[in-house]
């Protein structure tokens, strides 16, 4: 259905649009309605806006350019929308930094969109641009610009997740246009992505608890929308070794003052891929619609995809003894004949509404049907020795993730002599129904470096639901400004609820029931000292994660189930925009707690503390030359643990060095011609808790080049990108379970050709 209405806007619109600033009719004035204008007072980006003019421009009526001599007669038509009030979100996305691979800002949860100079946290927004230059498929391609991102599968994996400052986030954590629990499981596809924002830290106050209570930090995805200029674009790509697919992009306004958007896109891609004897198949269809009127604003998103791995997934791998066998080749399929497929089908509303010029109510609501079967993320050699045999299992698994999520709230902007305040209030709650099943085949014996066709698991049937959940919460913030906005202090605090029913696979029985509440914290604090755009930050913030239930049949208090954990972080940095180029450097600290074994009782006694430093920079060196990434520095200490034994180890999956610098350079001696790099290391790194098994530094170079032009009237862009050029094979990191590693990417080739109508 979703095709069919992305043909229908070609076929109705193709040929009346074109790239703006190419092609024009001669001017024609249309006389425009009289509206009297309201009044406004408007403050500079780095302010709160206290009031907008709600005028139709009147005065100016909309103009075409002049005609083209070298191109054909399709006008690019002006539109005059009316501007949202700063403390909405719905129109209000933060504007490109120099350089477009970055943004000024993002949203911070409930606070919405704000600069990056006036939030007290650690904020990245990735663009569309860059996700279209760098040929980003998936949310991780688009994360492998963070310094303070890794992740915990292997490249080709059904599911993707990661771990931003040592600690582990589940793709299922992450939201879509702040809403948690709506974004597709499994591999998420960037087609349909304006923003990737990824927070640093914990954020149970901004955002409220995310399903299972990550609190190295959460990513939002902000979808496209249709914008002020119509696009029409296809891309035909190729993927190494023999991948093939497509992706239709189509954007129109429409209606009185444009108030009516719609926004398609449509991706397919198919074929085999650098693992031996694997081939993928994905599909995405994601239909956006929105209404810009003078007071109210409303967005709907829905999407379909599905992405399905057959002939064998990428290896994990465990150890035996102190000793790490040598990581084969990458490409290397152990677990040939194996297959895993992800279905996701998802919707979200948006709608604001303003009740005053300072004052604007807001609610979203969305809901996931996300289905599995097959191998996801259970391809593991374990017990493997120095020299690669191991005796392996495989595992067919069978599951379902049904969630209905909602926030709502409002925001307002006022003065109390002279102290600004933005208000933000927010009630959400999030409903979740998980089912799961799972069948083991008998163990067999391979090697990593020439490994037999593992035995097959049989299928486990349908799987019976295993967890209820509902996570419902009320947070009240509020940012206090003065002396014109060079002082800003926030404030806040959210009240947590978390509701949990576990039932027995077999008899459907409930086994355990869980209803715990918890009040997490919030402060934020910004100094701008200087008259030049600088601003020193501080915070102080608390995560909730949901408590663990002891699954030991062994533990004297077996199926306890404990309160939430609160993780808390302690944050100061400095930040810098020097025009072009933007630089953030900070020190944190977080402390979260663990389930720990005393005897024959667990208690939650246990902990692990994470300090580091961290140095972003984004922006545009000098004209035509980018730069984006940074560097991470990272220590992460086990602070109490089962008597004792392991105080003081380093935390596993924290390797204390983590660079990622990327280039681009548009040449001067080929117009239109860019060439781009990136180098990616992560130094040595404990994979066990012990600390008795380590993996070695490594180093990746990426390079690439795009080519733009005009082809019969028509903007062509080519790209060209290799990932992990010298085919370097290591082990990357560590799994979110203790003593799991991962394995590197094969070297990866991507040609694409984009034509814009």
């Amino acid at each position: 259905m979703l095709s069919a209405a992305a043909l229908l806007l070609l076929g109705a619109e193709g040929s009346a649009h074109a790239e703006p600033g190419v092609t024009s009719l001669p001017a024609v004035a249309v006389d425009a309605p009289k509206v009297k204008p309201r009044p406004v007072v408007r403050q500079n980006a780095a302010t709160a806006q206290v009031g907008r003019t709600r005028a139709r421009a009147a005065t100016t009526p909309p103009q075409r350019r002049a005609p083209s001599p070298s191109v054909g007669a399709t006008p690019s038509v002006a539109t005059v929308l009316f501007p949202a009030p700063s403390q909405a979100e719905l129109g209000n996305l933060p504007k490109e930094y120099a350089g477009g691979q970055a943004a000024r800002g993002a949203r911070l949860g409930m606070l919405g969109n704000r600069d990056f100079l006036d939030a007290p946290f650690k904020v990245t927004s990735y663009t569309s641009k860059l996700i279209e230059n760098q040929q980003a498929r998936t949310l991780s391609d688009v994360l492998e610009n963070d310094p303070s991102v890794r992740f915990t599968v292997s490249s080709g994996q059904v599911r993707e997740n990661f771990r931003i400052r040592g600690f582990s986030v589940l793709v299922s954590e992450t939201a879509l246009n702040g809403l948690y629990g709506v974004a597709p499981d499994g591999r998420v596809p960037t087609e349909f992505l304006e923003r990737v924002e990824v927070l640093k830290g914990p954020a149970a106050l901004l955002s409220g608890m995310a399903p299972y209570g990550a609190v190295g930090g959460s990513i939002n995805l902000v979808t496209k929308q249709a914008g002020d200029t119509p696009v029409t674009s296809v891309t035909g790509d190729y993927t190494s070794n023999s991948q093939f697919g497509t992706h239709i992009d189509v954007g129109r306004r429409f209606g009185q003052d444009n108030a009516f958007g719609v926004r398609f896109n449509g991706a397919y891609r198919g074929g085999d891929t650098t693992l031996d004897y694997q081939s993928r198949e994905r599909g995405l269809e994601a239909l956006a619609l929105d209404y810009r009127g003078e007071k109210l604003r409303i967005a709907l998103d829905a999407y379909f995809n599905q992405e399905i791995a057959s002939g064998g997934v990428p290896m994990m791998a465990s150890f035996t003894g102190t000793g790490v066998a040598a990581a084969p080749d990458s490409s290397n399929n152990i677990f040939r004949g194996l297959s895993g497929r992800m279905n996701n089908s998802g919707a979200m509303g948006r709608v604001e509404y303003d009740l005053a010029d300072n004052v604007t109510l807001f609610a979203s609501a969305g809901a996931i049907d996300a289905r599995f079967n097959g191998l996801t993320n259970s391809t593991v050699a374990t017990n493997v020795n120095v020299l690669g045999r191991y005796s392996g299992t495989s595992i067919d698994l069978r599951g379902y993730t049904d969630t209905i999520s909602f926030q709502g709230g409002l925001r307002a902007d006022f003065r109390t002599f002279d102290i600004g305040h933005r208000l933000s209030l927010s009630a959400a709650n999030l409903e979740s129904k998980i089912g799961s099943a799972f069948q083991r085949s008998s163990a067999y014996v391979s090697s990593i470096y020439f490994p037999v066709t593992p035995l097959i698991a049989r299928d486990p049937g349908e799987a019976p639901k295993s967890t209820d959940t509902t996570l419902s919460s009320v947070a009240l913030a509020d940012t206090l400004s003065a002396f014109d906005d060079r002082a800003q202090l926030i404030l806040g605090l959210r009240a947590q609820r978390v509701q949990t029913k576990s039932y027995n696979t077999t008899t459907g029985a409930e086994t355990n029931y869980y209803d715990e509440s918890a009040v997490t914290p919030a402060f934020g604090l910004i100094i701008k000292p200087l008259p030049m755009p600088m601003s020193l930050y501080a915070n102080y913030i608390e995560g909730l994660t949901q408590g663990d239930r002891v699954t030991d049949t062994a533990a004297a208090n077996y199926n306890q189930i404990f309160p939430p954990y609160k993780s808390r972080q302690i944050e100061t940095g400095v930040k810098w925009d020097a025009g072009q180029i933007a630089n953030t450097l900070s020190f944190y600290e977080i402390e979260k707690p663990s389930l720990i074994k005393s005897g024959n009782v667990y208690n939650s006694d246990g902990r692990q503390r994470n300090q580091g430093v961290e140095w972003n920079v984004f922006g545009e060196i000098v004209e035509g030359v980018r730069i984006l990434g940074g560097a991470a520095y990272t220590i992460g200490v086990l602070t109490k643990t089962a008597n004792g034994q392991l105080d003081g180890k380093t935390a596993y999956g924290t390797p204390k060095w983590q660079v990622n610098v990327g280039g681009e350079w548009d040449t001067p001696f080929v117009p239109g011609l860019t060439l781009e790099g990136r180098v990616v290391y992560t130094s040595a790194q404990f994979v066990n808790s012990a600390n008795t098994q380590k993996i070695p530094e490594w180093a990746r170079l990426d390079a690439g080049l795009r080519y733009s032009t005009q082809l019969l009237d028509k903007k062509v862009t080519f790209h060209a990108n290799a990932n992990n050029l010298l085919d370097h094979n290591y082990w990357a990191g560590s799994y979110f379970a203790d003593g799991i590693v991962i394995l590197s990417a094969p070297r990866t080739v991507l040609i694409s050709a984009t034509v814009d109508f």
